[in-house]
């Protein structure tokens, strides 16, 4: 962007920039002359969602993220500006005026031309609205006409919240609502219903949602109680149908007794094996003579010890039976007493034996016998009642699977029962500990805000002043237009001749060469032609070369006048000068003079006749082209008759655009140049015309034509 021109264009545009802010500051002044003071009123409600005064027997919410806290807030507030909240505010703005001798506001128009019975029904429209919290139905017409009342008093939930501001301070427990009215009961009057309906809307809606709640949880809560208790009946009722005390305790007495058992088994079997090898040992030492003799004298005292033995069996077969019990050991111990004394009488009496040395040993033998027997009897004991523990053992297995199976279940029930009455605890609790929210701080009338009249009209000036900066911005960045012949140099890529000014008011040509007081344009306009003149002279006539092709990419562009003027120019250095006027569909230069001669007649005169320094060669204007006026083969003779009369010829042909014509033309000239208007553009459809010209070996350049001084910017 070039922001040296775009300043040039802002300076040329400096009155605009001036004019239009004084004149916007001043239609602001008049307009904010009237404008009502405003007065606010601002009150604030406590919420206690982050007040730890407020948090006794309540739940610890210290890792509440802020977030969360934030959104809490936001919710709030929206609740505030939800239309069933506004329109409270309205349906009492509105009861208040009807009611009330100095009404707010004004009536309106609607109101003024309601009747004493209208006003009466509409009030009692409002309350009834207001008490069933409900909103307008604009369908019906009864009600759209209640609307129409709250639009025309500006009451309605637009024109309140434009006015009605609702924030959080800070980052604090409380929200602060304000709101702006030209009359400070009004703001008050808002500000205070606003914020009582919204504690009682959220009171009523947080005391329902409470309440169902704590019903809910009561319901489960008895549910899961019923289920409970049905689950512990079941199991009471198992234990008492098969006598079932402590299954833990009698499988463990039963164990006990069991392994008690197991012991003395073992034990029995381990002194059977020994007295049964002690026996065997005996058995060897003695001969049959021995044991005949010994048989023979003791035959009394043996029956008797055998009988004692049968005895002690039957006792200790009891004692086994009994559990071994006090009673049965009693007789157990004295029969094996007697024994013992039966055995030493028979041992004292036959001391005196010769075979004594083996009386020790026959008694040894039987006290081993006695003892080998008892053992085996007991085994027998043992095992019966060891079959009767196991079978008792087994018997508890699935019971205890059962009865298992059910505290499992009550486990579960009980848990569950918890976990619901410690919720439904916490809900009764929560809901009479729960934070209020509390209006702390009522709105009063309010002082007047300061004015911002004035703020507004520096504000309108300001903006204006930048909505005209940018106008001209977006103008200039359009702009596609050629203002300088820099510009039209790095367009075209080739060298500008010259740039002549843009000049009004001008009756005759010669002015400009013969009169001595001209005007600064006239005079610059005179300058620049001598240097054209001189450019062209130097790449024209010191070459021997005398024909110049003027042409332009449009029409319009002053190519006309310009071929005019420089034939004057060149007429003033006492040349002999023929103009031709080469543009068929517009021949300006042929209908401005009187002339003999026309380009259609030459081939057949052959001959011009002039008894002026500028010939002008005119035309008789149609839809032609050289190459139809003039024959191919005597357009080369035509154009050396001419160069043998005249020092230079200027040809001003048709406009490129115009097809081939001008280029027919161009074909025969020696040099051309090329015509291009201050503020033209030149888009994709006219660069290529450029290119052509370009790209001729016999353009000179372009002289840029009506240069002018403050060019204009349309807006």
């Amino acid at each position: 962007m070039n922001f040296n021109k775009f300043f040039k264009v802002l300076n040329r545009k400096k009155f605009i920039l001036i004019i239009i802010p004084i004149v916007t500051v001043i239609i602001t002044y008049f307009l904010s002359k009237n404008m009502l003071d405003a007065y606010q009123s601002e009150a604030q409600i406590a919420t206690g969602l982050v007040d730890e005064t407020q948090r006794l027997l309540q739940s610890d919410n210290s890792n509440t993220h802020e977030s969360q806290v934030n959104q809490k807030f936001n919710n709030l507030m929206e609740i505030m500006r939800l239309k069933k909240t506004i329109d409270l505010v309205s349906y009492k703005l509105m009861i208040h005026d009807l009611k009330s001798k100095k009404p707010f506001r004004k009536y309106s128009d609607i109101v003024s031309d309601l009747s004493e019975a209208e006003k009466v029904a509409a009030i009692k429209a409002f309350e009834k609205k207001y008490a069933d919290n409900e909103p307008l139905l604009l369908w019906d017409k009864k009600q759209k006409k209640l609307e129409e009342m709250l639009v025309s008093m500006q009451y309605h939930e637009e024109a309140l919240k434009k006015k009605l501001t609702i924030f959080r301070n800070n980052n604090s427990d409380f929200i602060t609502i304000t709101f702006d009215s030209e009359n400070p009961d009004l703001s008050a009057f808002v500000v205070n219903t606003l914020a009582t309906e919204f504690i009682d809307y959220y009171t009523r809606i947080s005391k329902e949602s409470e309440i169902r709640g704590t019903t809910y949880l009561g319901n489960l809560l008895q549910q899961k109680r019923d289920s409970l208790n049905k689950k512990m009946n079941t199991l009471k009722n198992f234990k008492i149908a098969n006598n079932v005390l402590n299954l833990h305790e009698q499988s463990k007495i039963l164990y006990g007794e069991i392994m008690d058992f197991e012991s003395k088994k073992l034990e029995a079997q381990k002194n059977i094996e020994s007295f049964s090898q002690t026996l065997y040992g005996i058995d060897a030492k003695f001969n049959p003579k021995d044991r005949r003799y010994l048989d023979a004298t003791l035959t009394k005292i043996n029956q008797e010890i055998v009988s004692t033995k049968q005895k002690l069996k039957g006792a200790t077969d009891r004692h086994i039976r009994s559990g071994f019990t006090n009673d049965t050991r009693v007789v157990v111990d004295s029969l094996q007493e007697l024994l013992s004394d039966q055995i030493n009488y028979a041992t004292d009496k036959y001391i005196v034996n010769p075979l004594a040395s083996k009386e020790k040993l026959v008694l040894e033998k039987l006290n081993l016998e006695v003892s080998s027997d008892l053992a085996k009897y007991s085994i027998n004991s043992i095992n019966n009642h060891l079959e009767g523990l196991n079978a008792k053992f087994k018997n508890l297995v699935p019971f205890e699977a059962i009865v298992q199976s059910y505290e499992r279940d009550i486990d579960v029930a009980s848990s569950e029962y918890l976990d619901v009455l410690n919720k439904y605890n916490d809900a009764n609790m929560q809901s009479n500990y729960k934070a209020k929210l509390r209006l702390i701080q009522q709105a009063m009338p309010g002082l007047p805000q300061p004015s911002k009249k004035m703020l507004l009209v520096i504000l309108s000036g300001i903006i204006s002043f930048i909505f005209c900066v940018a106008i001209l911005l977006v103008i200039f960045l359009f702009d596609k237009s050629i203002s300088t012949a820099k510009e039209l140099a790095l367009v075209t890529k080739q060298p500008i001749l010259g740039e002549l000014p843009k000049i009004n008011n001008l009756s005759d040509l010669k002015d400009i060469w013969t009169e001595k007081d001209l005007d600064d344009d006239k005079l610059l306009f005179k300058k620049q032609m001598r240097s054209i003149r001189f450019e062209i002279k130097k790449d024209l006539l010191y070459k021997k070369d005398k024909v110049l092709g003027i042409t332009s990419i449009d029409h319009k562009e002053g190519k006309t006048f310009f071929s005019l003027s420089l034939a004057y120019s060149f007429a003033m250095l006492g040349k002999k000068v023929l103009l031709i006027d080469g543009n068929f569909d517009h021949p300006s230069i042929s209908e401005s003079v009187v002339t003999k001669v026309y380009l259609e007649d030459f081939s057949a005169s052959n001959q011009i006749y002039s008894d002026t320094i500028i010939t002008i060669l005119a035309n008789k204007g149609g839809d032609l082209s050289l190459l139809e006026v003039i024959k191919e083969e005597e357009i080369t003779q035509f154009f050396d008759d001419l160069k043998s009369k005249f020092d230079i010829i200027l040809i001003d042909t048709c406009a490129l655009k115009d097809l081939n014509k001008a280029k027919e033309w161009l074909v025969y000239t020696d040099k051309n140049i090329g015509v291009f208007k201050f503020g033209n553009s030149l888009p994709e459809e006219k660069i290529e015309h450029c290119d052509y010209l370009v790209s001729n070996p016999n353009y000179l350049g372009w002289i840029f034509n009506k240069v002018e001084k403050n060019p204009k910017i349309a807006i």
